[in-house]
């Protein structure tokens, strides 16, 4: 009896170390929603054949779904029945917009209060700096997210409907705009939007919904509530400026280089060239669809579309990657040290040190872990350097596109590049935050170092 007790006592009080570590709640959260989907997806039911797809697989697509990345080891269209799909589409909707925005919900809705340390897990949830206004925020999220993803059926609808009749044609959009909106890029007809690729309203539609999905909720918030560029913050600023440099440099970029691949746009209209250009540029930074076979792709296309996947969304978005700020701040710092400025300024404001500190963490932990993954699958798979260095960056930022190498994965290479899904939906900062649990600012300040540097 009292052996029992201690064990309770012991089992409470690692609950509440996992419940006081936002981090490493949001890190186990992920990992049992994972596991209980791969569960789901091993079951032979969820198949058209009715025969399991093995446990790997199952996890393999479970962590795809869960961390809204879009690469398969198997066609989710000729693969999955109804029931498969579906599961696969509420992970990609609680993966998308959070476990604990699932988790609060139901409180929400029967008024109950929203305690203190499930606010500050939905603030390291939603990636805000303060908790003020935190339940406001994830209402507004809830209600965004479902107004959005509802006009995005609507306008699918439109086509999908008349292609594949009404039952299938509203699955479709129901599953495409959700997918889209968490940037997830699964599709369940079979070839993405390819056959569809010269269909400006799809186009259209999917590409705005990746957009708006991955400008981050708090930046959507505030443009909706002052409407003027001038009067968005600093954060929203630079979210909207790189988002828009980044689509435009990459839409230039692709065209350019895929003018005249036989393979890609050669044959196709000026205004489907143009139109497939602009799409692969949004996709390419967070969500796995295509209009364009990808293993065709110049190398030199492959090496912008890694260069834009690696940068990713933004924070507080559903979207992956290194995110636009960061990459940003450190652009603007660079700029700023080139000019022999003492501190780094944009819109009139200067970006604080603890910014930039976290911003060239988070870039060399995201560079190291890439390199690490790509180094081990060179030894463990058969395929070229370039495939193998696009699949890692696809996996860490959670973007979904390949070049037609996830089916042939080895189990290793199937299991490294689930780690760098995980990696990539969680944060590397999150990761270690939630493994050494140490978020204190340390109070010993040592004497200055002379360092020459470059």
């Amino acid at each position: 009896m009292a052996r029992q007790k201690q064990r309770t006592e012991m089992l409470q009080k690692m609950g509440n170390q996992i419940f006081l570590n936002p981090p490493l709640f949001l890190l186990l959260g992920f990992a049992a929603i994972i596991l209980l989907g791969s569960i789901f997806l091993s079951l032979p039911f969820v198949t058209q054949t009715g025969q399991s797809i093995g446990y790997l697989n199952a996890l393999f697509t479970a962590a795809s779904a869960s961390c809204v990345t879009g690469l398969t080891v198997l066609n989710t269209a000729k693969t999955f029945n109804f029931a498969g799909k579906l599961i696969i589409l509420i992970l990609i909707q609680i993966g998308g917009l959070g476990i604990m925005t699932f988790a609060t919900l139901i409180p929400m809705i029967i008024g109950q209060k929203i305690g203190l340390v499930t606010r500050q897990i939905l603030k390291e949830q939603l990636n805000v700096e303060s908790l003020t206004g935190i339940v406001r925020l994830l209402r507004y999220v809830l209600t965004f997210t479902f107004i959005i993803e509802g006009s995005g059926v609507l306008l699918l609808s439109i086509r999908f409907i008349p292609l594949f009749g009404l039952k299938k044609g509203f699955w479709y959009a129901v599953f495409h705009s959700v997918s889209a909106f968490c940037n997830a890029g699964f599709d369940i007809m079979g070839d993405s939007i390819y056959p569809l690729r010269d269909d400006l309203l799809i186009n259209i539609t999917l590409m705005a919904l990746v957009i708006i999905g991955g400008l981050g909720f708090f930046v959507t918030q505030e443009i909706i509530r002052k409407r003027k560029f001038k009067l968005l913050s600093t954060h929203a600023k630079i979210v909207l400026l790189m988002s828009g440099i980044l689509i435009l440099v990459g839409a230039l970029g692709f065209l350019v280089l895929e003018y005249n691949n036989p393979l890609t746009l050669a044959q196709e209209e000026t205004h489907t060239k143009i139109t497939q250009s602009f799409f692969q540029s949004v996709v390419a930074r967070t969500a796995g669809f295509y209009s364009v076979p990808i293993p065709a792709l110049r190398d030199s296309t492959a090496f912008l579309l890694i260069l834009l996947m690696f940068i990713g969304g933004s924070p507080g978005s559903t979207a992956g990657g290194l995110k636009t700020t960061t990459f940003g701040v450190l652009i603007i710092t660079t700029i700023s040290t080139l000019k022999g400025q003492d501190e780094p300024g944009v819109f009139n404001k200067h970006i604080p040190i603890r910014t930039i500190r976290k911003a060239l963490s988070l870039v060399i932990v995201s560079i190291g872990l890439i390199a690490l993954v790509t180094f081990v699958l060179t030894m463990t798979e058969k395929d070229s350097f370039i495939n193998l260095f696009f699949e890692t960056v696809s996996a860490y930022g959670t973007v979904g596109t390949s070049r037609g190498i996830t089916p042939s994965l080895t189990p290793i290479g199937k299991l490294l590049i689930i780690i760098m899904m995980y990696s990539g939906r969680l944060g590397p900062l999150t990761l270690g935050m939630a493994i050494s649990n140490r978020v204190s600012p340390s109070h010993i300040r040592y004497p200055e170092a002379n360092i020459t540097i470059g």
